[in-house]
Order: structure tokens, then sequence, then C-alpha cells
């Protein structure tokens, strides 16, 4: 699969990704407004991150590594194209996914302690808790969510998932607004919140979860396929399934784990924050500059590997493994000149974003300062992050489980090991959450690595040499434009206008002024030296986007 025609369907599931990670930032914009980044808001942070955390770990990576190709090869070998092994597989994993929820809710308390450090306030603790029993159902509904998509994606639908997630950050962000309504934007910084205040954040964002599902039900039935409980299990290939998801789960587990360990220091940094009297920063500001950090992620790299992989488990099972690697070398030079220079502006930008992002309501000017500052280490780490998943898109092509696990076990390890001794010996607050995204990047380097190196091998060749080449003169374009941007900044500086030292970040008018400027400087300086450098991808681009404009006219 070439480029150009990874690039048709990715652009209609690009519009759906951009779109529901818009009213995703909003959704978070109305959050941060509505519970800042206080203690308070850490404890909603936790209680409604578990459901997402514990679906992914139990069962969801599973489904998203060995349900698509399994699928496909099933499409072509059934008669009925795979139907009958979908209704066992949604069968399955509903049962066990309604199982896990009940269970989760009932063990909430143990749960949230395992997230949080030894010190954490037994208030916060408690309405971490009441957050996690209201938001735990939501495993369920994720997993219906995702098996139907992945059946919607195995038949060539790939839109539909895409704008699901819309639902769910419209409801999150009415709950969040009504929040502030009827509580204000003084209720986290006080740290007190009455029953009915918790229940509104909580079942408000369960009920957008549960319309993100519900929304695909339509679309499935349009797209020809009607689900059907079955309970015949044995004999029926599902067994294969389960092997091979055993390593997916175990993957899942070392990055849960990880995570985990994430979390309790994340919310140790918030609480080490507020006994200096320092400026708070913790969970939130973590998963905010991550949220951050995966939007470029999410609407290039996600919307081409998805459109990807279908196609690379049919070569893979035909044994072509010279083309897979082709396939996936491609795919990698093509989300790197798109991240790239993304990674640049939000390196020189991340505070100046989360400013005007984040710094609204009960989130103060100086919370979104720190957070900015987050969000310019985490850049640190994206190119590595979006080619690693790329690659495991291979491994799991190829119906390898085994080598990804590994790679994690061992990158996780690295990270682990920089970040738990070190941590304690960084200030508190914002400067600990810099430092755990700092030892995050450095960690997927490592797996970059690794994975590159131990996939070329595996199929006997991925045009490295090429794709190391290209990907290099992209590197060398994006650090000519942070040049550029930098050089720029110190021009609105020395005019004393926009973002920099001793100027005020509070109006945010100069400081979108300053981001536009300095942005747009960039994305050129980009773009003007990759063509100087004669990076291939370029001239892909500029013929898909004159191919849509064209569609568009004569639309």
């Amino acid at each position: 699969m070439s480029e150009r025609s990874l690039m048709k369907p990715s652009a209609i599931m690009a519009v759906g990704t951009v779109s529901s990670r818009i009213t995703g930032v909003l959704r978070d914009i109305t959050m941060t407004a509505a519970l800042g980044f206080f203690l308070v808001s850490d404890a909603f942070s936790l209680g409604n991150s578990l459901p997402t955390m514990i679906y992914i770990l139990v069962i969801g990576g599973a489904l998203n590594a060995v349900f698509i190709p399994q699928l496909v090869r099933k499409m072509q070998e059934d008669s009925d194209d795979g139907k009958a092994y979908a209704d066992r597989l949604i069968t399955i994993t509903g049962i066990a996914l309604l199982a896990l929820s009940v269970l989760a809710v009932v063990l909430a308390p143990l749960i949230v302690d395992l997230y949080t450090p030894s010190d954490y306030p037994q208030k916060e603790f408690d309405l971490a808790v009441a957050f996690a029993r209201l938001c735990l159902p939501q495993i369920f509904f994720y997993g219906v969510y995702a098996m139907l998509s992945q059946v919607l994606n195995s038949r060539g639908k790939f839109g539909a998932p895409m704008f699901a997630p819309i639902a769910n950050n419209v409801v999150a962000i009415a709950t969040f607004l009504l929040f502030i309504i009827i509580a204000g934007t003084s209720a986290a910084a006080d740290g007190i919140l009455t029953t009915d205040q918790v229940l509104l954040l909580g079942v408000g964002t369960t009920l957008g979860v549960v319309a993100q599902a519900v929304i695909l039900l339509p679309v499935l039935s349009r797209s020809g396929y009607m689900w059907r409980p079955r309970f015949d299990w044995r004999g029926h290939g599902l067994g294969k399934a389960g092997t091979l998801a055993m390593w997916t789960i175990g993957l899942v587990l070392v990055n849960q784990l990880t995570y985990l360990v994430i979390t309790r220091l994340a919310t140790q940094a918030n609480v080490n924050a507020a006994a200096a009297g320092e400026v708070a920063a913790g969970l939130t500001t973590y998963q905010k500059a991550h949220l951050v950090f995966m939007l470029p992620h999410s609407v290039i790299t996600v919307s081409i590997v998805t459109a990807l992989l279908p196609a690379l488990s049919r070569v893979a099972h035909a044994g072509k493994l010279s083309q897979v690697g082709r396939d996936v070398s491609g795919a990698m030079r093509l989300v790197s000149f798109f991240v790239i220079p993304i990674t640049a502006v939000l390196f020189v930008a991340g505070i100046g974003i989360a400013v005007l992002l984040f710094g609204y309501g009960a989130a103060t000017t100086e919370q979104a300062e720190l957070l900015g500052f987050v969000i310019s280490i985490f850049m640190l780490g994206l190119v590595p992050f979006t080619l690693f998943y790329v690659l495991l898109r291979g491994y799991y092509a190829l119906e390898d489980t085994r080598t990804p696990f590994m790679i994690t076990v061992i990158f996780s390890i690295v990270l682990l090991v920089i970040l738990v001794p070190l941590f304690s010996s960084v200030e508190g607050g914002g400067t600990q959450i810099a430092f755990i995204a700092l030892c995050y990047s450095i960690s997927y380097w490592v797996g970059l690595v690794i994975a590159w190196v131990v996939l070329a091998r595996k199929v006997r060749g991925m045009e490295s040499v090429k794709t190391l080449w290209s990907i290099t003169r992209m590197f060398m374009a994006g650090i000519f434009a942070v040049a550029i941007m930098l050089l720029t900044s110190r021009q609105f500086n020395n005019l004393s206008i926009g973002v920099g030292e001793g100027v005020d970040y509070s109006n945010k008018g100069t400081v979108l002024i300053r981001l536009i400027i300095v942005s747009f400087v960039g994305i050129v300086s980009y773009l003007i030296a990759a063509w100087i450098l004669r990076v291939r991808e370029i001239n892909i681009a500029q013929r898909v986007i004159a191919q849509k404009i064209n569609h568009k006219v004569h639309t």
C-alpha cells in the first residue's frame, strides 16, 4: 500500500478524528475551568481515568491488537464473511466486560488505593472513590464501542468510529458547564464538593461514554451486520485469538503497571505542592499535557495506521513479508513528515497554547504556565512514540504479540529505573511532573530503536537506510524551524509583545497573536527546509492536497 493510497481513507478518518479531538479539547477546557488543577481535580481525574485504565488493562489492548487481524482472516476464509466469528467474539467479550464492570465497582476503594500515595489526604481519597464508583460502569461501554468500531473497520467503514466520541464529548461539556453554573469556579479551590455535585460530575461523564457506544448501532446495521448472541465458542478459532491476546494482555499489563507508578507519583507531586504552598500541579496537569501530546498522534498517526492495518494483515497473511516492511516504512516516513513540524511548534509554543486552552475559570494562569512547560518537555518524545506505534502495527499484522511485549518490558524498565530513584530529588509540583514527562520521552526512544531493529530482521528488510535518512532530513528541517521560531519569539520579546520572560500571560489576546505568528513562521520554515533538503514526502502531501481541492471544487 503506497503513501498516497493510505491518504484516501485516512482523510475521512482525519476529519472525524479532528472533530472529536476538537470537542475533546473543549471538554478538557471546560473541565479545568470547572475544577482547575487542585487536589479535587486530581481526585476526579483519577476516578474518571480508572475505567479506561482497567478496560485497556484487561480487554482493550487484546481487542485492538487481535480482533482486526483475526476478523480480516475470517472474512477471507469463512463463507459468511466472518459474521459468525464476530458474533461469538462480541458475545464472549461483552459478558466479560459486564462482569469486569461490576467487580470494579465493588472493589473501587482498593483500586483507588493502588493509584494514590500513602500520604494522600483522606478527604480526597474518599472523593476519588465516589467518582470511581460512578465512572467504573464506563468499562462496559468502552468495550462495546471498541468492538463495534473494529467490526466497522474490518468492513471498510472507518468514519463513524472516529465521529462517535463527539457525542461523548458534547455530553461531558454540558456536564462541566452545568457544574460551573451550579457550583461556580471556587468549589475546587475550596476543596469541598456536595453529594449532588459529585453525582453530577460522575453520572454526566458516564452518560457521555454510553452515548459514544450506542450511536454506532444504527451505523453497524446499515453496514449489513446485525449482531446475534452466540454461545458456541468451542472449535471456531477463538482459542487462537485468545493465545495471541495473552501476550498483548501482558504488554498492556506492563504499560498499566508503569502508568500506576506514574499516577502515584503525579498525585504525590500535587500533595507536595500543596504542602509547600506552591502552584498546584499533579495528575490533572500530567493528563492535560499528555492530551496535547497525543493530539498530533491521534489525528495523523492513528488515522493513517487504522487504514493501513487491515490491508497490512492481508499482505502478511499472503506471506509477502518484504511488502509488509515497505508498507510500514512508508507509513513511518509519512507520519514523520506531519508530526515533526507539529512537534517543533508545540515545543516552542507550549506555554502559550496551555494558557490559551486551560487558563480559565478555576484554573489560574500560573497553573496553565506550568502545564505548558510540561507540554514542551513531552514533545521530546512525540516522534519516537508515533513511530513506535506504527512499528507495533507491523508486529500485529504478523500476528506476533510476544515481541512487542518483550520490547515494552525493556523500555518500561528503563523509564522506572530513571524515574523512581530520582523523582524525590526533584522539587515538587510542576518540576516533578516535567521530570515524569522527560523520563517518558527517553523510554520511547529506547523502545523505538529496539522495535525497529527487530522488525527489520523479521521481515527481512524495511528500507531502513532510506527511511532513517528521510526522517533525519525531516529532523533537520524541524530543528531549523525551531531556531526560526525562537528568533521570532526573541523579536517579540524585544518589542515587549507576546509571551516571554517578564510578559503578562493573562493577556490572552496578545498570547494568541504571538502564537499564530510564531506557529506560521515555524510551519513555513519547516516546509522551506524540507524542500531544500529534498524530502520526498512534501511532494506527496502537495499532490494529495491538490486532489482534495480539485475534488471539492468539482463537487
